[in-house]
């Protein structure tokens, strides 16, 4: 019982932490707008050699659809991680780049996986319908695994986060914040996708 209540208080500071945190001067215009239901970040791009990258991240979860998804499905591939929500303003505007990186990755060596931070299965898979995704999210809602699993490595402390894991299950890149050009991304995607 106690290890569960560890559990669960670990994952409510991650939320919280995820909820709080931004750059500075970002959350503070944020909130003046009245947009304080989320922390975004500035879009910085953190790349991490591979001689430098710590072990691999393992992961379990469940899709939106219900069908369970951990990290060694993706063992061998690059894997392209997104954590948003539905009400995330940053994250609407990036989803048609996602969608369509995400296609053009498809087949080649790189998968995307969404992690929906906020929101319940039916709402997030509303979403995804309504901006046009087909690649898989999980939701992380109840239980905040994703994020736990993450939050000793780069943390996806601002919402949306962008996560590039290489074919051993080991971080490789951040973009904190909004995906402000496609091209960075991709360029990233295809760096890590030529490594051993």
């Amino acid at each position: 019982m106690k290890r569960r209540i560890a559990g669960v208080a670990a994952a409510l500071a991650v939320v919280a932490l995820l909820a709080g945190c931004s750059t500075g001067k970002g959350i503070e215009d944020e909130v003046r707008n009245g947009d304080e239901n989320y922390a975004s970040g500035d879009g910085a791009v953190t790349t991490i050699a591979e001689t430098a990258r710590g072990a691999a991240v393992p992961f379990e979860s469940e899709t939106t659809d219900g069908v369970a998804v951990s990290s060694d499905d993706y063992r061998g591939q690059v894997l392209v991680v997104n954590f948003w929500y539905a009400a995330c303003p940053p994250c609407r505007v990036e989803a048609p780049d996602l969608q369509n990186l995400s296609e053009e990755f498809d087949g080649k060596g790189a998968a995307f996986l969404g992690v929906n931070v906020r929101d319940q299965a039916e709402t997030a898979e509303n979403v995804e319908d309504e901006w046009g995704i087909t690649y898989p999210s999980v939701i992380d809602t109840n239980d905040g695994n994703m994020l736990l699993a993450f939050a000793g490595t780069v943390q996806p402390n601002a919402v949306p986060t962008t996560l590039v894991i290489d074919k051993k299950g080991r971080v490789a890149a951040r973009i904190l914040g909004q995906l402000e050009a496609p091209s960075i991304l991709r360029t990233i995607v295809n760096d890590t996708s030529k490594e051993d």
